[in-house]
């Protein structure tokens, strides 16, 4: 008989009682004491201005401690070929789950990385065309443009029965790198010109490339000094010999003044110290150098598809990868659905997942062969999550980082659907954001601030958005902020003719781009705005291009070393006390001996996370004490770099210190609402959008008429917004053409101009839709920015 249940619920099971994440007392970077609930399996979006600790708190405390106690399951062993971990500042963290972070680092700028790498797509394509190419070639190796074709034969020794046996052996690895450009697509030809004056001797200071002064011992001494070459001859009358060991000769050990120095080609020195280095990371003089200097021209050899010959002969259906690589990816998608092999059927399916995704992502525009390098930020992290939306994991914590950065509104909507696609497959999603329409689908909200920086790292919030909505907080303020057109636009002083562009997707325009006003690119992502801008457009002389490349930096940059404030400090500091320079300088002669200027002394524990304590000499302020007892201003050099922008404003702009070269780096600084950071603070702890200011404050003061910014509104608030609306006006009002690439409706609304491509993405792209006022954009309604602007504006 069967037994009557019991009427009374039964107890949750003890297992379905770990429904939060709890964070008691979180102090990373400027959090102060967070404590935080967080509902596991929903969707919750952190927000507040920039630099309120919102990345302290998802990416420094959640996302690091749950990798490192993942890390911590593996042997001893293991653990010391990963990346170390110390544990957050934090006094308690329960419930947490395996976190996958999807940030937007760039992919690497590595020349042989592209989209299909990157993704896994080019390793199934090669293994297709492997099997089914015409004729075979060989492996998915041949087919692989970062392997080499190798071959070689010599005798092998190996024991045999109690005899040495000799025999001949002989390997061959085929590959499909282009012999010429080692798989990169582009050559660089260097002007030797613009290294030295053949002129002059070396004695004579014949070189002409920035930092290489005639004292210096690593540069100049070493080619002048090393018996190699007649250092008062001048170059023009190098015989064949010395020329090729001045310009081509492998790395050698010489002597100068007893020391033991290497000794290597001009042309490999240059190619090792300036080009390896990311351009946007070069200080402004050393970037202006490599543009003169060098030249990228695509591989004459490969056509710029960085194959062999070989590899490029193979074909399936009359297409070879080269061609397959080239095609826009919602193009490739068609291709493989139409190829009919059940032989390989399972690797088609996948593929064809894999190439879907990319569609379903907005990404159909893209081709595989696009370098890795050349993605915006939100092209990056959406690329990346490509490897996540077919996946079957649940119970996982997702962690994004403002993954509407370079999304057109019309585009959001769709990220969102994947956004609560995930949620609703039973993770927790973690979302840093500050786009309205992606906090409105949140289940529950933690909004951060007050303010920025020192000023920030408390919860102002916790709750849902309508409370959000109601509540007295800067992101609840701002939250309904609507810009209405101007009533009044301003007049152009003239055009800027571009007349037949046809970088990458554009179709032939031509546009006429009014000068004197604020411009306003924009449209649908892949739509042609980037090529428009910076393709049509030459940097040059008059021309300041700031694009959307994070700016990068170790522990030892801060913003007074990156914005070149130093400089004019330690000129004032060494003035004063009759002293160098250099001894102001942590990286230099005034560094503390016993940390090497760092601040801290890092002890490294193998396996386990290193600790970082701070030094005991300098007390972590990084400069020798007698350096210290120079003043200037009745401060020392360690208390100026302690201080914050916007005191150091009044510090060096009148009284004693008046310094008018530092005082106009730091008006820009506040100009873009870094007021409150500090001058030493190192850059790896500050936030994208403060990144993101600081570049646009170290460019501002770059000479030109003519300001292209790709972005600018990427990591900033709300309320930051506003301000930086401010700034573009002030840069139109004082004379200058302002010309913004930019989905941001708050910038569109407010600008004089606006140049809108489209139709769609890829080649359903590259033509100009609108061009016009805002008022009569969102009056016509005839695009799809139109339609979302005058959603926007309330039209």
């Amino acid at each position: 008989m069967p037994t009557k249940k019991d009427a009374q619920s039964p107890a949750p099971h003890a297992a379905d009682t770990h429904d939060l994440i709890r964070v008691h007392g979180a102090r990373v970077n400027n959090l102060k004491d967070v404590s935080v609930e967080i509902p596991k399996r929903r969707l919750t979006v952190f927000t507040g201005v920039s630099g309120s600790g919102k990345s302290s708190l998802v990416f420094g405390t959640l996302a690091a401690e749950s990798q490192r106690m993942i890390n911590e399951t593996y042997s001893a062993f293991v653990q010391g070929f990963m990346p170390t971990q110390a544990r957050p500042e934090v006094d308690v963290l329960e419930g947490l789950t395996t976190a996958i972070i999807v940030d937007q680092q760039r992919l690497g700028s590595d020349p042989r990385s592209t989209v299909g790498t990157a993704t896994d797509a080019n390793a199934m394509l090669r293994i297709l065309f492997s099997r089914l190419g015409k004729p075979h070639i060989g492996s998915p190796k041949a087919f692989s443009f970062n392997v080499a074709s190798i071959s070689g034969a010599g005798a092998v020794t190996m024991e045999r029965a109690g005899r040495t046996v000799k025999e001949r052996r002989d390997f061959q690895i085929i590959g499909g790198m282009c012999p010429r450009c080692e798989g990169r697509g582009t050559v660089s030809d260097i002007d030797l010109t613009q290294l030295y004056d053949d002129s002059k001797s070396l004695a004579e200071g014949a070189f002409t490339i920035p930092g290489w002064k005639s004292d210096s011992f690593w540069t100049v001494r070493v080619y002048a000094e090393s018996g190699l070459l007649d250092p008062d001859k001048p170059i023009r009358e190098f015989t064949k010999r010395e020329m090729r060991d001045f310009l081509h000769k492998e790395p050698v050990k010489v002597k100068v003044e007893g020391v033991n120095l290497t000794y290597e080609g001009l042309i490999p020195k240059i190619q090792k110290s300036f080009l390896s280095k990311d351009r946007e990371a070069m200080q402004p003089h050393i970037r202006a150098f490599v543009d003169r200097a060098v030249t990228f021209t695509t591989c004459p050899e490969c056509d710029g598809t960085r194959l062999g010959e070989a590899a490029r002969s193979s074909k399936i259906a009359g297409i070879s990868i080269a061609d397959a690589c080239a095609m826009q990816i919602s193009d490739l998608a068609e291709w493989v659905r139409g190829l009919d092999e059940p032989s390989v059927a399972p690797l088609l399916t996948t593929l064809l997942g894999t190439l879907d995704s990319f569609v379903e992502i907005g990404l159909g525009y893209l081709s595989l062969d696009r370098s890795a390098g050349t993605l915006s930020g939100g092209e990056a992290q959406r690329v990346k999550m490509i490897r996540h939306l077919g996946s079957s994991l649940t119970d996982v914590t997702y962690v994004f980082d403002e993954p509407t950065i370079g999304l057109h509104p019309h585009d959001i909507q769709r990220m969102n659907d994947l956004l609560l696609r995930l949620r609703d497959k039973g993770n927790t999603v973690l979302v840093v954001e500050h786009k309205p329409e992606t906090i409105v689908i949140a289940d529950h909200v933690v909004d951060l601030g007050p303010g920025a920086g020192t000023g920030g790292g408390t919860v102002c919030f916790e709750g849902t958005v309508e409370g959000l909505r109601a509540g007295d907080t800067v992101t609840g303020r701002h939250f309904d902020d609507r810009a209405a057109p101007k009533k009044e636009v301003r007049k152009a002083t003239g055009t800027l003719e571009i007349r037949g562009a046809a970088t990458h997707n554009l179709r032939d325009v031509d546009v006429d781009i009014p000068l004197g006003v604020l411009v306003v690119v924009t449209g649908v992502a892949g739509s042609g705005k980037s090529s428009l801008v910076h393709g049509s457009i030459p940097a040059g002389e008059g021309v300041v291009s700031i694009d959307q490349a994070a700016i990068r930096g170790s522990r030892r940059s801060n913003p007074a070393t990156y914005t070149g404030l130093l400089d004019p400090i330690r000129k004032a500091f060494a003035k004063a006390n009759g002293v160098k320079p250099a001894l102001f300088s942590a990286n230099s002669e005034g560094a503390c001996p016993t940390c090497n200027g760092a601040g801290v002394i890092y002890t490294d524990l193998a396996m386990m996370a290193g600790v970082a304590s701070t030094c005991e000499e300098c007390e972590g302020k990084r400069f020798h004490a007698s350096v210290l007892e120079h003043h200037f201003g009745g401060r020392d050099i360690s208390e100026v770099l302690a201080m914050s922008v916007a005191e150091a404003a009044g510090f060096f702009g009148d009284g004693e210190a008046r310094t008018p070269a530092a005082h106009r780096i730091l008006e820009r600084l506040a100009d873009v609402g870094l007021g409150y950071l500090s001058l030493g603070q190192p850059l790896t702890t500050l936030s994208g959008g403060e990144r993101q200011r600081l570049k646009l404050a170290t460019h501002m003061g770059e000479k030109g008429g003519v300001y292209i910014l790709d972005e600018p509104t990427t990591g900033l608030h709300l309320a930051d917004v506003e301000q930086l609306l401010g700034l573009l006006d002030r840069l139109v009002d004082s004379g200058k053409s302002v010309i913004v690439v930019e989905h941001h409706q708050a910038v569109m609304a407010h600008a004089d101009w606006i140049v809108d491509l489209g139709p769609g993405a890829g080649h359903d792209g590259g033509r100009i839709v609108f061009e016009g006022t805002p008022a009569d954009l969102v009056a016509a309604r005839t695009t799809l920015t139109g339609e979302h602007l005058a959603a926007y504006v309330g039209a």
